[in-house]
């Protein structure tokens, strides 16, 4: 039987960090089990064709929710990346960290170390920054990230927009204040996505001490008591076993973790023997706290001709696609995601609740849809929804799908900061800054007004922004809401991990593929037993003001 130091179970945003990490001093022997494969394609490398690979099932494991009953029982898309570099070969590429003020949550929720101090030292280490590093910024990692050209005059329209609305602007909504309209990051170096896999995972296969296995199927982790001792694994339709000599560590991602925990036999004990499988440790709070993060797109026709729709046409992609191929820029060099903000839906929310992202083309974000004139829109949502769901089991089989349930806008509140994000979101298009370009507005409408209007359209268009999470939730080893302690280690189990976004206590403030890399770095340290460098001095802002004015 074949012996590995570490397996790590996935090869997403966390794992290939960790591939990267626990093998680089050339001592320890690590295998990657992935059960997709190459994440070489041009729809992955190329960042303006972002929406491609989201809708292949060759990179997408494809998954979609219960019917939501706050939704109209709509099912809603699940995507997660099923390939080299998991999620993070398939996103968006806007690379936002979070709030400070979220990790400062994360240890009143009891992840001790992990207050924002504790954390930015990691997201330093993980970053490249192509306009240079400072006390928040990183400049010398090995995730490339930089801004975009700002080509487009309606990104300078948004941006003059939000101050005149009278919110602040942000000069780096990664570094010293998050809160305000600004630029945003994106993942791309060279031209390129820049996917844990290209940042990671890549230099570091040319190490004789890893081992990367695609096509490779979980089937289960293996147990000798409470000891965790490897895995079970199909390839090719044929089953192999291998051995961990120090540990098993999981980063299969907010809905495979808790899966193939609970097939494994770590789970709430009722579920698990509904499903006949037998109990290793019963951990009630496994697959449940799962949260995402809700948005719909605010569109508005545009008046001249500036936007992104002027490049749909085949002569454009064509000459898109060839500049990008002979000199990975241009258009395609983009996300096209190149500001937006983040702001708080009223007086008395301690810090920043609601994300823009702003584009300077009218479309669906995956792409269901193709854009019909020229237009505009903000993706508007809410960051920090009480609404919980979970992930169960539909059947003991590893290979049968999981049931995922978000319970979305299941709370009051999820309603009143959808209602502001329509009015506060409408009221930044109709300022000054848009006159020359402001046509009618597309959706929700000019007949979407009252609380009533805006409710069931939000029931019709909301979308998911794709970040779930939390669903192993981290916290004290004594808390029964938790599944791993603040070192990533499942309680009540030896040597076994669960190292990625489902171990967030709480989802950020912003997109998820930030914080889930500098998880990876975090825990890489502890799994070594290295020390963490010392807390991060650089202040937190918050509004002097927040109690009592919402901008």
């Amino acid at each position: 039987m074949e012996e590995f130091d570490y397996i790590i179970i996935g090869a997403g945003s966390a794992g290939c960090v960790l591939a990267d990490r626990l093998s680089e001093d050339g001592r320890n022997s690590v295998l990657v089990l992935e059960h997709g494969g190459s994440d070489r394609s041009i729809y992955i490398q190329m960042p303006t064709a972002l929406s491609i690979p989201m809708n292949m099932p060759r990179y997408n494991w494809g998954f979609q929710s219960e019917p939501e009953p706050h939704l109209g029982g709509r099912r809603m898309a699940t995507p997660r990346g099923k390939v080299l570099g998991g999620s993070s070969s398939i996103n968006g590429m806007v690379y936002v960290r979070g709030n400070p003020l979220d990790f400062e949550r994360w240890r009143d929720e009891g992840a001790s170390g992990w207050s924002y101090g504790e954390v930015l030292p990691y997201f330093r280490r993980a970053e490249r920054r192509a306009a240079g590093g400072n006390e928040y910024r990183g400049d010398s990692g090995q995730l490339q990230t930089c801004y975009g050209t700002l080509r487009n005059p309606l990104h300078a329209a948004w941006l003059r927009a939000g101050e005149q609305a009278g919110y602040l602007h942000s000069d780096d909504v990664n570094g010293a204040q998050q809160e305000g309209f600004g630029r945003l990051d994106m993942t791309v170096g060279g031209g390129r996505r820049c996917s844990a896999a290209n940042a990671y995972l890549r230099p570091a296969m040319r190490r004789p001490n890893l081992a990367v296995r695609t096509h490779a199927m979980v089937t289960r982790i293996e147990f000798d008591g409470a000891l965790a001792t490897g895995v079970r694994y199909r390839v090719a339709g044929a089953e192999r076993s291998v051995q961990a000599r120090r540990e098993v560590i999981l980063s299969a991602g907010s809905i495979g973790s808790p899966h193939l925990l609970k097939v494994s036999g770590v789970g709430p004990p009722d579920e698990l023997a509904a499903q006949g499988i037998p109990v290793v440790r019963a951990l009630p709070a496994v697959g449940e706290n799962l949260q995402d993060h809700l948005e719909f797109y605010f569109q508005v026709a545009c008046k001249e001709p500036v936007t992104l729709y002027s490049a749909l046409n085949p002569l454009s992609q064509f000459l898109i696609g060839l500049r990008w191929l002979l000199r990975h820029d241009g258009l395609g060099a983009s996300n096209h995601f190149e500001t937006g903000g983040f702001i708080r839906s009223r007086a008395g929310i301690r810090y920043a609740n609601l994300q823009f992202h702003f584009l300077p083309m009218a479309v669906s974000y995956d792409g269901s849809s193709l854009a019909k004139e020229h237009g505009f829109q903000a993706h508007i949502g809410p960051m920090r929804s009480q609404s919980r769901g979970w992930v169960r089991l539909r059947s003991p089989r590893i290979e049968d799908p999981p049931r995922i349930f978000f319970n979305y806008m299941s709370q009051p509140e999820d309603w009143e900061e959808m209602r502001a994000c329509v009015r506060l979101t409408r009221e930044v298009f109709a300022q000054p800054a848009f006159d020359r370009y402001r046509g009618r507005e597309i959706q929700p409408g000019d007949a979407v007004q009252t609380d009533a209007q805006i409710d069931e359209f939000i029931r019709r268009k909301v979308e998911t922004a794709y970040h779930p999470s939390c669903s192993c939730r981290m916290g004290a080893a004594d808390d029964p809401r938790s599944v791993v302690d603040p070192r990533g280690r499942v309680i009540g189990v030896e040597r076994l991990r669960v190292v990625d976004s489902s171990i967030m206590p709480s989802i950020t403030t912003g997109n998820l593929n930030a914080p889930t890399i500098m998880i990876g770095e975090k825990l890489a340290d502890a799994i070594l037993g290295r020390a963490p460098p010392a807390p991060s001095p650089a202040p937190i802002f918050q509004a002097a003001d927040w109690e009592r004015r919402q901008r």
